[in-house]
């Protein structure tokens, strides 16, 4: 499977990226990932360290002559999105990932392809195998579960690295070069509901929000996506009372960082206002698609009939859902009065699921300012408490702030226009990245992230263009030729 990767150039990425997408790597469950790179370092003789939440370190010694130059940290993260078309028939814990090379680009079919971060991950087994690559002392950082709780940079201990330069192979956009990033955190809501017995003269219907494109709840914020979850919403608030409909079901959208693609109801309808209903359905996809035509131009809303429920929410219940989704803010919040076109704050409306008899809202904050960040969590959460709703926060974790003195960032920008004869964007990133919680493990450390160029992260619109991998290896390469001497 996935061997036309192997006629891509640079060919050891590409050879190393083949084998991680056969290894399922789900955050939380990365034991088959985890458990091959433990045995990459043994096959290769290279010194493998496992610490206690599961990241993994392999060392490389220096080429010949380039003993004295400083150490440098090669870091990525082992997990990946797990996201799939509803048709898709797909098993990550089992199955591997399809690759598919379409007009200079490669996707998967029908799900996530892991790009974020197994190019990573590749590009680290390339250097740590090769025989004839210029660098000084290596440290390859594997961590885990960055995708939904950053565990793995939580877990870092001081000590662990010996490193003096981070290179974080995480970013996802050739020639950008990204030296702050924003610190993020979760509001969840848990809203009680009750019940009420299915009514006479009711039929039950599904309302389906599809065709959206998703993405990453950081990078793709501020490009005027559709939220699932927001469409659905309003929809249904809008005809709740008259048309009389009851709730059965709300879900929408999965994942804390990606931005929800999908959401669907199962609603009952009094018979005599089904006609009604399904004119309305089709004038508010009209009014949705216009609304959203540059940006979601493949939007639908559709309906079906379905069976019958056990239950519909009582009229309170509903009430009270559909007023909260709606006033739950989502996109972004403020645009940085520093970084021209950089968005400072932003909140995500992730997903709405039925969890027993909770309804289950989950929401992710960002801001690159830690009171903005503050602000906006507890925006969300006076939303969820007006409702009713059972507030719950995580730890969160900080920002990276830019250090305008860098040494790496001007080594990486210098290799950059050496190479390609023309000059790099250095900026901040509005996502967040394992750097932030490194640097606060290792006040010392002097970090630069970049990467190749891959869109739709976090959505099986995911795609890794295949020009830019080869310019993100020659540029790594170059960097690491040219590392000071240790002091």
């Amino acid at each position: 499977m996935n061997e036309q990767l192997l006629k891509l150039e640079p060919a050891p990425v590409w050879a190393w990226f083949k084998e991680i997408l056969e290894i399922p790597r789900p955050s939380k469950k990365e034991e088959k990932i985890i458990a091959y790179l433990l045995d990459f370092g043994k096959k290769h003789d290279l010194e493998t360290l496992q610490d206690e939440v599961g990241n993994v370190l392999i060392r490389k010694p220096a080429t010949p002559g380039m003993e004295n130059r400083k150490t440098v940290v090669l870091q990525s993260h082992v997990d990946m999105v797990c996201e799939k078309n509803s048709d898709k028939d797909f098993d990550f814990e089992k199955d591997p990932i399809e690759a598919v090379i379409r007009d200079g680009w490669v996707f998967a079919n029908g799900t996530t392809l892991g790009a974020d971060d197994g190019i990573g991950i590749a590009t680290q087994l390339a250097i740590l195998a090769s025989k004839d690559i210029e660098h000084g002392p290596i440290e390859c950082l594997f961590t885990v579960d960055e995708e939904t709780g950053l565990t793995g940079a939580f877990g870092l201990k001081p000590g662990f690295l010996k490193g003096d330069i981070l290179l974080n192979l995480d970013s996802e956009d050739e020639g950008q070069l990204f030296i702050g990033c924003a610190g993020g955190q979760d509001t969840v809501g848990r809203l009680p509901y009750e019940k009420a017995n299915v009514p006479d003269g009711f039929s039950a219907f599904k309302i389906s929000v599809s065709g959206l494109k998703g993405g990453h709840s950081g990078d793709d914020i501020n490009k005027g996506r559709g939220n699932a979850n927001k469409i659905l919403n309003r929809f249904l608030w809008e005809n709740l009372e008259d048309l009389d409909i009851r709730i059965h079901e709300f879900n929408g959208g999965n994942l804390r960082n990606a931005i929800a693609r999908e959401a669907f109801a199962i609603v009952m309808i009094p018979d005599d206002h089904s006609g009604e209903f399904k004119k309305r359905i089709e004038e508010f996809e009209k009014t949705i698609r216009d609304e959203f035509h540059v940006t979601e131009p493949d939007l639908k809303v559709a309906v079906e009939e379905t069976e019958t429920p056990g239950f519909v929410l009582t009229n309170d219940s509903a009430s009270r859902l559909l007023n909260t989704v709606y006033a739950c803010p989502h996109g972004v919040i403020a645009m940085s009065q520093d970084i021209e076109d950089f968005v400072e704050t932003s909140t995500n409306l992730a997903s709405v699921k039925f969890e027993g008899d909770e309804i289950l809202i989950t929401t992710s904050q960002r801001s690159s300012v830690e009171s903005a960040k503050t602000d906006i969590c507890n925006m969300v959460a006076s939303v969820f408490n007006l409702a009713g709703a059972q507030v719950e926060q995580s730890d969160g974790y900080p920002g990276w702030t830019p250090n305008p003195h860098s040494k790496i960032v001007e080594i990486t920008e210098n290799s950059y226009k050496k190479l390609f004869n023309t000059q790099p964007e250095v900026l901040a990133i509005h996502a967040g990245l394992e750097c932030g919680l490194i640097g606060d493990k290792y006040p010392g450390m002097d970090m630069v992230s970049y990467g190749p160029t891959i869109k739709g992260a976090h959505s099986p619109d995911e795609g890794i263009e295949i020009e830019s991998v080869e310019k993100f290896w020659e540029l790594t390469l170059d960097v690491l030729k040219n590392i000071p001497q240790k002091d």
